[in-house]
C-alpha cells in the first residue's frame, strides 16, 4: 500500500486507504507478532476492527483500507479499542469525502 492516498493515524494504529475500483470497501490487516505478541490479542484486535468496519461501512466511500498495528495496541481494553477504531474510520471517511473532486 505504498501509494496510499488517505491516512488516518492514531497512537496505536494507522489506517491507509486508496479508492477502490469495486463498489464496496475492503479491509486488510497487518498485525505483526513483533507488535502484538499473543495470538489471542491479535485475533481480538482483528475482530474489533472488523466489527467497526462492518458498522461504519455505509459511511465509507468505496476504498481499500489497510489496518497497520503499532506498538502496544494489544494493551488497549476492548472499549478503548472500539472507540479509537471508530474515530479512525470516521477520520478516514472525512478525508476521503473532502478530497473527492466536485
Amino acid at each position: 500500500m505504498d501509494g496510499a492516498l488517505f491516512k488516518a493515524s492514531q497512537s496505536h494504529f494507522l489506517l491507509l486507504a486508496t479508492p477502490s475500483a469495486t463498489p464496496n470497501s475492503r479491509l486488510g490487516f497487518i498485525v505483526a507478532k513483533k507488535k502484538v505478541r499473543l495470538a489471542v490479542d491479535r485475533n481480538r484486535i482483528k475482530r474489533c476492527i472488523r466489527e467497526n468496519f462492518r458498522l461504519l461501512q455505509s459511511e465509507l466511500p468505496p476504498m481499500d483500507i489497510v489496518f497497520l498495528a503499532r506498538q502496544d495496541v494489544g494493551r488497549l481494553d476492548n472499549a478503548s479499542l472500539h472507540q479509537t477504531c471508530r474515530e479512525g474510520f470516521q477520520r478516514l471517511a472525512r478525508k476521503a469525502k473532502s478530497a473527492k473532486p466536485a
